[in-house]
């Protein structure tokens, strides 16, 4: 009943399509794989929070393999790691948007760049705080 009345093509707004735009089926998977190595090497190699991040994040993984807590505790002491280099990968995305548009200071290209800083300062603070309760009876029991 709520159908949306039919209308012209020559009516409806185009649809620019990104020569970008990947093919889709297996190739898709294929590439998108070696797409995100190539996010990787580039998050590595130029962005610097990134590199700090991981290196706090690579012996933090290890230490929840080797503490003696329960597989959930173990999945989301590793699960909060995971997360600081998601939204950290997220944030550089965005700065790196922010800085191809202009290098020019502008009030909503700081909101957009303090936004993404600000999601990473909390992933952290929730990493912190899922490891403080999961730590703490094994600290002081």
């Amino acid at each position: 009943m709520n159908e949306k009345p039919q209308t012209p093509q020559s009516q409806e707004p185009s649809q620019r399509i990104s020569e970008f735009k990947s093919t889709s089926g297996f190739k898709r998977i294929f590439s998108a794989f070696f797409y995100s190595i190539e996010g990787f090497r580039s998050a590595w190699k130029n962005e610097h929070a990134f590199r700090q991040e991981l290196m706090l994040v690579i012996p933090g993984i290890i230490v929840a393999l080797l503490l003696p807590v329960s597989g959930i505790q173990r999945l989301m002491l590793i699960t909060v790691l995971v997360w600081i280099i998601i939204i950290e990968l997220i944030n550089s995305a965005i700065e790196a948007v922010v800085d191809r548009v202009s290098l020019e200071r502008n009030p909503l290209s700081k909101n957009a760049k303090d936004f993404g800083s600000a999601a990473v300062l909390l992933t952290c603070i929730l990493a912190v705080a899922t490891w403080a309760v999961i730590l703490y009876p094994l600290l002081f029991s």
